[in-house]
């Protein structure tokens, strides 16, 4: 499992160009609600099964390695992939918030959480709540850069603090699911409030 530790730079692409590409679609005025949320309940449950599959055997656990060898983590060998967490946490913020929101959140979700990962691992020197304060601020900053674009400030900033809270203390969740509800759920609560 070598290919799985270190940097992982097509990991990040990967997860950025996911988020990029389902922010896009739902910013396509064509897509319907049920349309946006059939397609992501359909990579769920799709991505579910292989999982089921992969966990059961071996053999497609190894295939699945040597075939995503530079998209896995290693602690993916024993549960489920990333993948599947993404796309649930996708799932469940179109389903739950408002599209602009969701859109948000995405975003957040594609780029904050990457950026920040290859920060703290070739800056990270102070260690804060099992990352480091460098990456931790790198979340921050840029979740910040995409809310404050994207909506009034009242919102933007706690949504940008929950969201880095999220993906620094997710456990048990995976953080894939963890930061586009709580950054999607947060715009939402604020917006009511404000």
């Amino acid at each position: 499992m070598a290919a799985t530790s270190g940097l992982q730079p097509w990991r990040k692409v990967f997860h950025a160009g996911t988020g990029i590409v389902v922010a896009w679609a739902l910013l396509v005025p064509s897509l319907s609600r049920g349309q946006a949320l059939l397609g992501l309940a359909l990579a769920f449950a799709l991505l579910s099964a292989l999982d089921a599959i992969r966990l059961r055997r071996d053999d497609a656990n190894a295939l699945f390695f040597r075939l995503f060898g530079a998209l896995a983590s290693p602690r993916e060998a024993r549960g489920f992939a990333s993948s599947t967490w993404y796309a649930l946490g996708l799932l469940l913020t179109v389903a739950l918030v408002p599209r602009p929101e969701a859109v948000s959140a995405v975003l957040v979700l594609g780029l904050a959480d990457p950026i920040a990962s290859v920060v703290g691992q070739r800056f990270g020197r102070r260690p804060l709540l099992g990352g480091s304060v460098e990456g931790t601020l790198t979340f921050l900053t840029v979740a910040l850069a995409i809310l404050v674009a994207r909506h009034a400030w009242p919102a933007a900033v706690p949504a940008a603090v929950v969201a880095t809270l999220a993906e620094r203390r997710s456990w048990p969740l995976d953080d894939n699911l963890a930061i586009p509800l709580a950054t999607g759920l947060t715009l939402l609560a604020v917006g009511l409030l404000v």
